[in-house]
């Protein structure tokens, strides 16, 4: 049976946080353990620029992000781990896509239909401060994913779409250039319903964006401090509190046992204090990470020695990329004339 090739990438843009881990990293880290899988992670660095235009802060991002993948035991002789940037096939994939793309498909993009229904809900030109990069990004992550022939995409509900355009742009390439074998592979999106979005400290989605968040790898003070700030009611200590309403519980289920959440369920029922609860949630949380964490503030501190992993990685990447690419330069017409 022939492996399958499984790709995620993680956009540098701000510190990885709880919800990262349990919903992205931890995840994929278990999945790059599986033999049947040859697994890519990347760091995408060109998506972070769409966002975020603080130089220091998309640098930044990259270097903990790295060392938070390597610190919770990324095998890089396993799986390949490497940064966008560093494939320059990836940019040359997404101008001949770009090239076989029909603008109607950008035009149904998620990303770019809110934008457009923010502005004009605030009276503005419909395309106000909506760059290139945020219209086209579909086209990049597509370029991310068929450059090295992926069969599996992991992604959220939010991302099913840009998969299926990855899979349309492919079979129009296809289509087009490659009429006896096609050389772009169909990817599939694989959606883990199991897998927790976890709430942040005002009880909404924990993101970035929000500023919700409880970062991954804080301190064992801060971690509590965090942990001591999210939301809650006013029910005291006696009385029932139920867990499938509580950010608090949804957190302790993330990364609880079975048994452990079944002994919480009721601990709730039988009316635990808010602060007990809490102090429970931190020392669970801190025992998962406190090793990892260690690890991670060594890499933090040899960003050299990060550099060298993602360095292997582009190499192993680029192995891929590079024969593919020039399969693709051959059939769409620009190769050497002699």
């Amino acid at each position: 049976m022939s492996k399958q090739r499984v790709l995620t990438g993680i956009t540098t843009t701000g510190t990885p946080h709880l919800g990262n881990y349990v919903g992205a990293i931890r995840p994929a880290i278990e999945a790059s353990r599986d033999t049947n899988n040859e697994s890519f992670y990347f760091l995408a660095d060109y998506h972070a620029l769409i966002k975020c235009q603080d130089p220091a802060a998309v640098h930044q991002s990259t270097k903990e992000i790295a060392a938070t993948w390597l610190a919770l035991g990324l095998d890089t002789d396993n799986a390949v781990f490497y940064r966008q940037s560093d494939i320059r096939e990836i940019p040359e994939l997404t101008w001949m896509l770009n090239c076989i793309c029909a603008k109607g498909l950008m035009n149904r993009a998620h990303a770019y239909k809110g934008a457009v229904d923010v502005n004009i809900a605030e009276g503005e030109d419909a395309d106000k401060a909506i760059t290139m990069g945020l219209f086209s990004y579909p086209v990049l992550m597509a370029a991310d994913i068929l450059m090295f022939g992926a069969h599996k995409v992991p992604v959220g509900k939010d991302q099913i779409q840009h998969v299926e355009m990855a899979r349309d742009m492919a079979q129009r390439f296809n289509h087009i250039y490659c009429k006896k074998e096609p050389l772009l592979t169909l990817p599939n999106f694989q959606v883990d319903d199991n897998v927790a979005v976890l709430q942040g400290l005002d009880g909404r989605k924990m993101s970035k964006s929000y500023g919700n968040t409880i970062p991954l790898f804080l301190g064992e003070k801060q971690l509590k401090k965090h942990i001591n700030k999210i939301k809650t009611n006013l029910l005291e200590p006696g009385e029932a509190k139920d867990p499938d309403t509580s950010t608090v519980f949804q957190i302790w289920q993330a990364f609880a046992t079975p048994e452990q959440t079944a002994e919480m369920r009721q601990a709730f029922a039988d009316g635990i204090g808010w602060g007990d609860a809490k102090a429970q949630l931190f020392a669970l949380v801190n025992a998962e990470v406190a090793e990892a964490r260690e690890r991670y503030e060594d890499l933090m501190a040899r960003p050299a020695d990060i550099e060298a992993e993602l360095q292997k990685g582009a190499i192993k990447a680029r192995a891929v990329a590079a024969p593919l690419l020039e399969k693709i330069r051959a059939s769409v017409g620009i190769f050497g004339l002699a």
